[in-house]
């Protein structure tokens, strides 16, 4: 079954069930219960129905489907970044504590995190905290900061004392470019400077970047590449460049047939 024939399914078992659950439908379709969560996404998008934890209804009279609009830059490689988000949630285990920055990047893994429980997440991102804040069940801490213009992003130092009390497990960013020399680079310094206070509270920091992010860079450091524990990209990838990386762990995430 193509996902559009999935997709169309789903539709007609909400409108004769009034609810789907994730769990029963991957099953009844064969298939996992990763690709029902993103197949109810995308419908959420564009207005078909109303996700829940486990998961959807009809939409509600009043309803507005969620702000998915990033800066533009979250609609450049949009398939790619899917499938890293994806990806990277397998690393999540319910009950940890994590860090994510406001990437466009780590909003994919953040619209994953809903389906975790007893997560506590720390985020400048306003967009990836209402997407984990789904869930009741989690605890999400907003760092504070000046709203920059334009966008749904906290930037600045003024969380540095939040962050210093915060121990998390896992550390999740992306950023404009990547080079073993230079590290992750951004535009913005003070984006830059709060990557840094967020990596030095963290066991493990782990990069998502698309192809496109390697092997250039942007103004200032964030993350040096030593500091990097692992790497999720897409097929995209050059092969014989991920091979430079090192001690760097790399996962390359694939995107699934049906969203090619």
């Amino acid at each position: 079954m193509f996902a559009a024939q999935r997709r169309e399914w789903l539709l007609k078992r909400l409108a004769q069930n009034r609810q789907i659950i994730v769990k029963e439908a991957a099953k009844e379709l064969n298939v996992s219960e990763g690709t029902i969560r993103t197949d109810l996404r995308l419908l959420e998008e564009e207005g078909l129905l109303e996700r829940t934890h486990g998961g959807a209804v009809p939409v509600r009279a009043g309803h507005q489907p969620p702000a998915h609009a990033m800066p533009s830059r979250g609609e450049l490689n949009r398939q790619e970044k899917r499938a890293i988000g994806r990806r990277a949630a397998e690393m999540v285990r319910s009950g940890q504590c994590i860090l994510l920055d406001a990437s466009s990047t780590v909003f994919e893994l953040a619209r994953c995190l809903s389906e975790y429980d007893y997560l506590t997440v720390v985020t400048n991102g306003l967009a990836a905290a209402e997407e984990v804040g789904r869930n009741p069940r989690n605890n999400v801490i907003l760092i504070g900061g000046i709203l920059r213009p334009g966008s749904r992003t906290v930037e600045g130092t003024l969380g540095r004392g939040l962050l210093q009390e915060v121990h998390a497990d896992l550390f999740f960013t992306s950023s404009e470019g990547f080079t073993v020399e230079t590290g992750m680079t951004d535009f913005s310094p003070n984006e830059a400077e709060l990557k840094k206070l967020m990596a030095a509270n963290a066991s493990q920091v782990v990069a998502l970047l698309d192809h496109t992010k390697l092997g250039r860079r942007s103004i200032v450091t964030s993350i040096q590449a030593k500091d990097i524990r692992t790497l999720i990209t897409d097929a995209g990838a050059d092969p014989a460049w991920l091979k430079t990386l090192g001690k760097i762990r790399v996962i390359v995430a694939d995107v699934p047939a049906g969203e090619k």
